[in-house]
């Protein structure tokens, strides 16, 4: 019923975003007086506004033409290298790259954004490196004939994903997917898997939510299990081709987040709005461009986040050593080779300072000289992966510890 409400909220919102885009092209039109009025760009600006706001979204494209290195620009090619049911590897490799180029496989967040939210991640580092993604899929659009989805399967494929590249690899794991990483990391050293990372990093990842506890956490806190499954679990409609799937809808998602910070969203729709009016239209496009891809939302299966609710943010079960992956026990000491960086930002508020840096310690096995922390001043948890200070202050820090560790043998002391 939920879902079906929503679906019904967003074909409504749809006629209406199409009708207020019609009328804001229609006050701007230079052939009509009431353009040249104070009141006309105005409401054209307010309906741009709206149509903008309430306009479905599909899945946005990287569009990764080319990137800039050393002042000349270099062509960029993007490749679906391995097919899965709930997600695809995606390579990228830019023209001009070394033929000892490094390997990164980044793993994207699975909850509720498409993996595109990592374009500027991937922009950035395809400069030196062959960049891996994983595309994880909109649950939705999963046939129901692909069976479930959960997070020993999230493992298995970051596991298998690893193996496609093969061995000499680095691995990114952004926010959320940092406890699977690290989880998978440990497996495949526990297994002396060749393919294990030669790093791994993670970035504003909930390893141990127990330090500096955020509203996110409280909330996962405050409810019992039961509660998620009764109330924000939705089963998908006969439209789509997981009809019958139960999931945790993006819309849902999308809420919350918004919900966290209602009051900066409504002041960068109202800043848009002023931008629009004063003819600022470059202004007024990056802020566009922004919630273009914060507002394109996708699926995940109920399994896949239940399972996360519980174990990472309730039992904590990684930290305890509490972590069961297919029947075995988890243990972070068999991690003995894999360089760890773990990455916070001083001002983010979805995981908060020391959740990321616990996998240091927890890493009890692993030489001090491969483990390193990076505090990231005046940075967001968006900003961790994406603009400027990612750009110029965080994405160097991860390729020196890539290429300080791009040997199992090689080992230098990084301050």
């Amino acid at each position: 019923m939920l879902y079906n409400l929503y679906e019904l909220q967003r074909a409504w919102l749809s006629g209406a975003a199409a009708w207020a885009s019609v009328g804001s092209e229609v006050l701007q039109n230079p052939s009509l007086p009431f353009g040249y009025t104070g009141v006309g760009p105005v409401m054209a600006s307010a309906l741009d506004v709206f149509a903008h706001a309430s306009v479905s979204r599909g899945k946005p494209s990287f569009d990764i033409d080319t990137v800039e290195v050393d002042g000349k620009n270099h062509a960029v090619t993007e490749a679906i290298v391995k097919r899965k049911p709930f997600g695809n590897l995606l390579r990228f490799s830019r023209e001009g790259l070394p033929e000892d180029a490094p390997k990164l496989v980044i793993v994207a967040p699975m909850s509720g954004h498409y993996a595109t939210l990592l374009r500027g991640t991937v922009e950035r580092m395809v400069e030196s490196a062959v960049v891996y993604i994983t595309d994880w899929a909109d649950a939705k659009m999963v046939p129901s004939e692909a069976g479930r989805f959960d997070l020993d399967d999230y493992i298995d494929y970051v596991v298998e994903f690893l193996e496609f590249v093969g061995p000499g690899a680095h691995m990114l794991a952004v926010c959320q997917p940092s406890v699977p990483a690290l989880a998978a990391t440990a497996i495949m050293a526990k297994n002396d898997n060749a393919c294990r990372p030669l790093t791994l990093t993670m970035m504003g990842g909930p390893i141990d939510t127990r330090e500096a506890p955020t509203s996110v956490n409280d909330l996962a806190m405050q409810r019992p299990l039961g509660w998620f499954e009764s109330n924000v679990i939705a089963t998908v409609p006969l439209a789509y081709p997981g009809a019958g799937r139960r999931v945790y809808p993006g819309f849902l998602q999308l809420a919350g987040f918004l919900s966290m910070n209602f009051g900066s969203h409504l002041m960068s729709h109202y800043a848009m709005f002023k931008h629009l009016v004063e003819g600022d239209g470059d202004s007024a496009d990056a802020t566009k461009a922004f919630y273009e891809e914060y507002r394109s939302v996708c699926d995940m299966t109920a399994d896949f986040y239940l399972q996360t609710i519980e174990h990472v943010f309730q039992r904590h079960s990684l930290p305890r050593g509490e972590f069961v992956h297919r029947g075995q026990r988890i243990d972070l000491g068999d991690i003995k080779d894999t360089a760890l960086l773990a990455i916070e930002g001083e001002r983010d508020d979805i995981s908060g300072i020391g959740q990321t840096k616990a996998s240091l310690h927890l890493a009890r096995n692993l030489p001090e000289a491969r483990k390193k922390y990076f505090l990231a001043e005046g940075v967001g948890h968006y900003g961790i992966f994406h603009g400027s200070k990612w750009r110029g202050m965080i994405a160097p820090v991860l390729e020196g510890w890539m290429d300080n560790h791009n040997t199992r043998a090689k080992l230098k002391v990084v301050a």
